[in-house]
């Protein structure tokens, strides 16, 4: 049986799926992009939309769907207020540090992170950059309260 070629996105993933089982090819390919730290993974999300032509839109899946409210369920006042949306997750960003810290906070990003010494120190010297994606909030107060005490001047987002 010959499979067509089929442009993955989320739509068609799952079909694709269906049609055959994974390829050692594929299985490869997946458990080298698993060993990517967080900045090399970036990297290679970058690139591949670049290479493959694609757009965030494209790779995020179907929008989300808004659901209305019952008529009179809610005042106007509180209809014009914008929603209130307690962030669940943050990206934490260093945006700066005492050059005394320095190797201080390289340590401690490496710790936190996994990364090598290279990568902690390429996120040190290339400030602002964010080195921790959709941390959970209580963790990154943990987080950011470390960095702080080291010399470090972070961000959430």
């Amino acid at each position: 049986m010959r499979l067509r070629s089929v442009p993955l996105v989320s739509s068609n993933a799952a079909f694709v799926r269906s049609l055959s089982s994974t390829s050692p090819k594929i299985e490869a390919l997946c458990d080298d992009v698993c060993k990517l730290n967080v900045i090399e993974l970036a990297e290679f999300l970058e690139l591949f939309k670049e290479k493959a032509g694609l757009k965030d839109s494209d790779l995020m899946g179907a929008a989300p769907v808004a659901v209305a409210a019952p008529v009179g369920a809610v005042s106007t006042e509180e209809a014009a207020a914008p929603p209130k949306e307690e962030k669940e997750f943050f990206d934490i960003k260093l945006t700066g540090y005492d050059d005394k810290a320095k190797i201080k906070i390289i340590k401690e990003i490496r710790g936190l992170t996994g990364l090598g010494l290279k990568e902690a120190k390429e996120v040190v010297e290339g400030v602002p950059s964010v080195f921790m994606k959709e941390i959970k909030k209580e963790e990154a107060d943990e987080i950011v309260k470390k960095i702080t005490e080291l010399g470090g001047k972070i961000e959430l987002e």
